[in-house]
């Protein structure tokens, strides 16, 4: 399934619309997207509370659920290469009620499969590098600790899909401090995993940020990657200013730059960039425009222009009540 680029350049105009309503599509559109994100709704909402009623309790009708399926389609173009084009997609199913709190993960674009630092970049395109057809389907054991209480850590287990069934561990943590009694606040996330075709891997984000007003925020984001494949430490540093434009729309600000090595710390890349995110229909379609201004050392630093445009689709299910 891809979205045609024709279609995303069509929708551009309607994102410019101001805030005045639940959405920017035109009647018939709505009729055409509204059967179908109903349906799938209801079935990932029926799925996971059903999985969740057969291994927890009757409950699993009526508590909050959390699950989703997010498909995705992005068209992606860098100067001096040629367009491309994906397809995401992601699903979480979670079983709130289940003893063991539990969480059934089905993804295309796993962290540990989007390369080095230097690959992912901006995170313009979130694709498998390896082999984007394939899809990593696991189960994760969730912490039912507040993290701002204390280090939340879940670990889960799984497989990627492929020739031959490539399985996998993982272990993750995550902890949120208030620093003072000021706006402040520490974020960290922290992953060790292990994929059977690929090795180890380790990666780790420190986000510390603030409001500066009730439609700025202000964040410098830090992060730590290794990966047994390519054997070196990496490493990117970032500052964002994430402003709210109104009710359906917002736009980020950002600079970063991109290295390796910790003996002799290596810059690769320099980028800058604006990301605008639209609520296009109801909290169910998005739109995102990403223009960019890289300064990559292979290109001896010279300017290098990049551009993406996404359409995400969002299906989930509303609390309900056992009938």
């Amino acid at each position: 399934m891809r979205i045609p680029l024709l279609l995303c350049l069509a929708v551009i105009p309607l994102s410019l619309h101001a805030d005045d309503g639940d959405s920017d599509l035109t009647p018939w559109m709505v009729e055409r997207i509204t059967p179908v994100h109903d349906s799938v709704s209801r079935w990932v909402s029926n799925t996971s509370r059903n999985i969740d009623d057969f291994f927890g309790s009757d409950d699993s009708y009526s508590v909050e659920n959390r699950s989703f399926l997010r498909l995705s389609s992005e068209f992606d173009w860098q100067e001096s290469e040629d367009f491309e084009t994906d397809l995401s997609i992601r699903a979480r199913l979670d079983l709130p009620t289940t003893r063991d709190r539990l969480r059934l993960l089905i993804e295309s674009d796993p962290e540990e499969r989007q390369g080095t630092l230097a690959d992912q970049g901006s995170q313009r395109l979130r694709r498998d590098q390896n082999d984007s057809s394939s899809t990593t389907i696991g189960l994760d054991h969730l912490d039912s600790k507040d993290k701002r209480e204390g280090w939340a850590t879940r670990f889960g287990g799984g497989v990627r899909f492929r020739l031959p069934l490539d399985p996998y561990v993982r272990l993750t943590s995550e902890r949120l401090w208030d620093l003072g009694n000021g706006p402040w606040q520490l974020g960290s996330y922290n992953r060790l995993s292990w994929f059977n075709s690929d090795g180890y891997s380790a990666r780790s984000r420190w986000d510390i940020g603030r409001p500066l007003s009730e439609s700025l925020h202000l964040r410098y984001i830090t992060q730590f990657q290794w990966q047994e494949e390519y054997d070196t430490l990496e490493f990117s540093q970032g500052a964002e200013l994430n402003q709210i434009l109104g009710r359906r729309s917002a736009m980020r600000y950002a600079a970063a730059m991109v290295g390796n090595s910790s003996s002799s710390p290596r810059i690769n890349d320099y980028y800058l960039l604006t990301h605008y995110r639209r609520d296009l229909h109801r909290e169910i379609l998005y739109l995102d425009v990403i223009p960019e201004l890289h300064f990559p050392r292979d290109a001896n630093f010279d300017p290098r222009w990049a551009f993406t445009l996404r359409l995400e689709m969002l299906f989930r299910g509303d609390i309900r009540k056992r009938e």
